[in-house]
């Protein structure tokens, strides 16, 4: 089935917001099998939003609105849908009620909360749709089945902001999606790291090229690729038959690239992970990451277990200090060598009485580079227990994607260094 998203915002078109509800969208529709081929941005303009949506319905099966659903003048989704299916618009009481109760629980906490006669619009539902309630706001969302000379027609309108959008499409569309098609669809992510997506994708050609069912879709990510292997068959056990094998094939292609299948596991829940099986401790050392290691590693729930310290030691002052970094090393080798960055990892481990260490040492630009020290080159040292490891990287792109990419490096060598030290 054919799926078109349409997002509503004229402050989307200025760059005011970004568009994370289409990211959102795009991967739920892949994952769910749904062959997407548009995505329309469009102002909050009545005329041009009803346009777009007729030109949605004479090629896709499928239309997802976000947008335009609130209290003002200018929210009008809802309006332009009715147009273009000629069905009018009517008070839905259960709605209204909810509109009232959620205004009366927020006058517990805000004094002059009430009730304004636009909000009243957002009741108003589209003649014979089905209301989805709105457990984060007062717009509820709406689903419209509407017969065609083609077929029938699904038409999807979910509020704009995110945190109202994506409980509202996992709660009540995700299962109305699932139920549209005849076959029951799995799927499992493959993410790798430390091969780019260019090399990755080459890697698997031949099975891109003869695919049918089960197909793989690829996806760059900073630092990462990942790929969908989605089947579609009769019954669960059916398509998971038909996935394995291919899971199986990349494995073999891969190796320990591979961090994880699990859709919910990102690489710092891997690492840490690891770290809790060898009951060893970390600590970061960072310099041109300015943190953001750190940063990515207490996103791990249960992290206090393991992490110890994290040291954002920027000035050569501060890694002579804090992390005991030699100044000969630093004068003879420079601040940005594989000398200094290993010196920071024992410095760490030292300073923490960690067992474990990441230490980030580089030059993030656009400045401070030098032929012989380019902009984008980075060391960066791990260490575990006896063991360090160093690796010199030369990044590419602006000063936020090298240390974006030194922050994947750095968690991908922690990693592999974990898995090759006895258990």
């Amino acid at each position: 089935m054919n799926v078109e998203l349409i997002s509503v915002g004229t402050e989307l078109l200025l760059g005011s917001v970004v568009n994370t509800n289409a990211n959102y969208l795009s991967k739920k529709c892949a994952e769910l099998g749904l062959t997407l081929y548009y995505q329309t941005t469009v102002g909050d303009n009545y005329t041009r939003l009803t346009k777009v949506l007729e030109e949605c319905l004479k090629r896709s099966d499928i239309v997802i609105l976000t947008g335009g659903l609130g209290p003002t003048q200018d929210d009008m989704t809802k309006e332009a849908v009715a147009r273009v299916l000629k069905r009018d618009l009517i008070i839905d009481q259960h709605s209204k009620d909810r509109i009232l109760e959620y205004f009366h629980n927020k006058s517990v906490s805000l004094e002059n909360a009430q009730i304004t006669t636009n909000n009243w619009k957002q009741a108003l539902t589209i003649q014979g749709s089905i209301v989805l309630d709105n457990d984060n706001g007062t717009a509820p969302g709406y689903i419209i089945e509407d017969k065609a000379n083609n077929g029938i027609k699904s038409i999807i309108l979910l509020p704009g902001p995110p945190s109202e959008m994506i409980p509202m499409f996992e709660s009540s569309v995700y299962q109305y999606l699932i139920g549209l098609q005849d076959k029951v669809l799995v799927s499992k992510m493959v993410k790798i790291c430390g091969i780019g997506e260019a090399k990755a994708e080459t890697m698997i050609e031949d099975l891109i090229n003869s695919q049918t069912n089960p197909t793989i879709a690829p996806y760059a990510k900073e630092g990462e690729v990942h790929f969908r292997v989605t089947a579609s068959a009769s019954t669960e056990e059916e398509a998971k038959q038909l996935i394995w094998p291919v899971i199986d094939e990349l494995k073999r292609r891969f190796n320990d690239n591979i961090y994880s299948i699990d859709e919910n596991e990102n690489l710092e829940d891997v690492v840490i992970g690891l770290l809790k099986k060898r009951n060893m401790t970390l600590t970061t050392a960072e310099s041109c990451t300015g943190g953001l290691l750190t940063g990515r590693i207490v996103n791990v729930a249960g992290i206090s277990d393991v992490f110890k310290e994290g040291y954002i030691t920027y000035a050569s002052e501060a890694k002579m200090k804090i992390l005991g970094v030699n100044k000969e090393t630093i004068d003879k080798y420079g601040v940005v060598s594989k000398e200094v960055a290993i010196e920071m990892a024992e410095g760490a481990c030292k300073a923490s009485k960690s067992h474990a260490s990441i230490a980030i040492t580089g030059i993030a630009g656009p400045g401070g580079g030098s032929q012989l020290k380019p902009v984008g080159l980075v060391y960066i040292a791990c260490k575990v227990a006896d063991n360090i490891i160093v690796k010199e990287y030369n990044f590419k792109g602006n000063r936020q994607k090298v240390r974006g990419r030194a922050v994947v490096s750095g968690l991908d060598l922690l990693r592999r260094t974990l898995l090759n030290i006895p258990k």
